[in-house]
């Protein structure tokens, strides 16, 4: 029968100190990059050409009837006021009212978010197990051919901007060959595989940006994995190929790329102006974008502050994931040494 010794128990304690000293460390500089975010947020609202009122009425509304919508939406008052209200309203969840809409931000801001991250997670469940697949195949295949073509053919892919790409896919599948929608926006009452079919089309250029960059991080931890000496052991012990790579090469190998991968979920929620503005889909990254034009500060503060907040969040859970995963982080002595 065994026993925990009183020396097993200290360890462990130490073990999730560390991990809490470490995620706490990250909660903090989240909630600092936060914090000037809201005031880089604020200060680029301020920054937009154009008079709100002016934006609101029309160019031909009268200058006392603008400067009236001015004063009554508290555009007027000082920049350091205005932001003192904004903010601590957003802390308590009161997002503010629609200088366009005239009604609260807060369930705009909500449904444009849930549409972003289905477009978001699509790409994600499709792109990651594929990067993977990528990465790992070309590092077993390293130096030959097929090796290249994913490595070119990822790079090239990651590098074309998704307006670029998406052009190209909306003028092939969708006017020449007429294979699929053009709009994401599936039809009212649509049911599942419609709306999945009214997503395709956009989510293929996230998939072409994101896959070279998760294929090449598989690639390199693949590569790394194979010369361990941890691998060679194995091989030497006369374990099977495929027990080899499955056990110890890909368990070590893909810790990077889980971490990597966490952070771009944040990226393909926020950053989706260009794909939902070219495939007409009433995501976040297009709410911001109309907001943006018509001055409706509120919705563009709130939208850009709310995509931060998911973007640190993805980070917190990657940084999470990466210190929870990796033994040498979790057993490093409190000069950072692994043990």
């Amino acid at each position: 029968m065994s026993t925990i010794t009183p020396t097993a128990h200290v360890a462990d304690f130490a073990k999730f100190k560390r991990i809490v000293r470490f995620i706490g460390v990250r909660l903090l500089l989240a909630l600092v990059t936060l914090w000037l975010l809201s005031m880089i947020v604020f200060a680029g609202g301020q920054l937009l050409p154009g008079d709100v009122g002016r934006a609101i009425l029309g160019p031909l509304a009268d200058a006392r009837a603008v400067a009236a919508l001015n004063h009554q939406l508290g555009v007027d008052r000082p920049l350091l006021t205005q932001y003192s209200s904004w903010i601590s309203h957003f802390l308590r969840g009161d997002m503010g009212e629609s200088y366009a809409f005239r009604a609260p931000v807060a369930p705009f801001i909500g449904n444009a978010l849930w549409s972003s991250a289905k477009l978001g997670a699509l790409a994600f469940v499709v792109v990651v197990p594929l990067g993977i697949a990528g990465g790992v195949y070309a590092a077993l295949h390293a130096g030959r051919w097929i090796d290249r073509v994913i490595s070119i053919g990822g790079l090239t892919a990651t590098v074309v901007p998704e307006f670029v790409s998406s052009i190209v896919l909306i003028l092939i599948f969708g006017v020449w060959l007429q294979w699929l929608p053009i709009e994401a926006t599936a039809p009212a009452g649509a049911g599942f595989f419609t709306q999945l079919e009214h997503l395709v089309l956009p989510v293929l250029p996230l998939v072409f940006v994101f896959f070279g960059y998760i294929a090449r991080m598989a690639r390199a931890g693949t590569v790394e994995a194979l010369d361990a000496d941890y691998t060679r052991t194995a091989i030497l012990k006369g374990l099977p190929q495929r027990v080899v790579i499955l056990r110890h090469v890909l368990r070590n190998a893909l810790l990077p790329t889980v971490t990597v991968a966490a952070t771009q979920l944040g990226y393909m929620i926020g950053g989706l102006v260009v794909v939902e503005t070219l495939f007409h889909y009433q995501g976040i990254g297009s709410l911001i974008y109309t907001a943006a034009q018509g001055k409706d500060f509120p919705m563009l503060e709130a939208g850009v502050l709310s995509i931060g907040v998911i973007y640190t969040a993805a980070n917190l859970i990657a940084d999470a994931l990466y210190v929870v995963l990796n033994p040498r982080l979790r057993n490093a002595d409190s000069n950072g040494d692994a043990r």
